[in-house]
């Protein structure tokens, strides 16, 4: 069994590093290579209320707040994750001690930041530029991945027939409410025909790539088959995080060089 926790430990060591060189690669091109991606710095807003003295009435006005560094945050996306797994190796006590519990603390507080970015940048593609708006959507998936995190807390030393999945659900609902803004805003002309292939292509990769993380989940608390070990789950996140994180920053960063 200490085997097993020692290959874990190495695993993140390793993920790290392919998390980090893909940032740095990435990085390179945003600034140094692909101008257009350089370029592209979509100017974020925010919309308030004006007192119109002519009407005597209040009107809908927008302020430009700033540009956003749009290439070097979908990088910061892979840094982050990197950085994560490399806090794992250094406090691998802790990490092995929460997974002999059913829990891996770092992996949920690690997601709440780098998948809420990873959203909140796609929000930008699909049009959304109101600071508001952005906010929101980066706290309710952070939300949705703390629930995450407490569905494991309140499921410590839970056997299969009592386990509690009210976080679960609460955090599928947190996680379901950006993409109704994201999806509004795509769909807001009628016109789907004209909706770019990246624009398709962002979408089925998010949905399925992030979709089998809850999925994971629920085999970890089922048991099924070799979900029966936490350890076996634990692997599993690892690989979901490398692949689908992957595929999503390098589409979202070839995104930004679209019409």
């Amino acid at each position: 069994m200490k085997e097993k926790y020692e290959k874990l430990v190495s695993f993140n060591y390793k993920m790290g590093f392919l998390h980090l060189i893909q940032g740095f690669i990435m990085l390179f091109l945003s600034v140094s290579v692909i101008q257009k991606i350089a370029e592209f710095k979509p100017m974020i807003v925010q919309n308030y209320l004006s007192f119109n003295t002519l009407t005597s009435s209040l009107e809908p006005a927008t302020r430009n707040l700033f540009n956003l560094q749009f290439g070097v945050l979908v990088s910061s996306f892979l840094f982050i994750s990197a950085i994560a797994h490399f806090i794992i190796v250094l406090n691998q006590e802790k990490y092995v001690a929460g997974l002999k519990e059913g829990i891996n603390r770092f992996r949920w507080y690690e997601y709440a930041i780098s998948s809420s970015i990873m959203i909140t940048l796609i929000a930008t593609l699909f049009g959304v530029y109101d600071i508001a708006s952005l906010i929101l959507i980066f706290i309710l998936n952070a939300t949705m991945n703390l629930f995450g995190l407490l569905m494991e807390q309140v499921n410590i030393g839970n056997d299969k027939k009592n386990i509690k999945w009210a976080p679960f659900i609460f955090g599928a609902i947190a996680g379901i409410a950006p993409w109704i803004v994201i999806l509004l805003y795509m769909f807001g002309t009628g016109n789907f025909d004209l909706v770019p292939w990246f624009v398709w292509a962002i979408i089925i990769t998010y949905f399925v790539a992030f979709n089998t993380f809850p999925i994971n989940m629920i085999l970890q608390y089922k048991k099924v088959g070799k979900w029966k070990d936490y350890l076996y789950g634990e692997r599993v996140y690892i690989i979901l995080s490398l692949v689908a994180k992957s595929a999503l920053a390098w589409l979202v960063l070839f995104g930004a060089m679209q019409p």
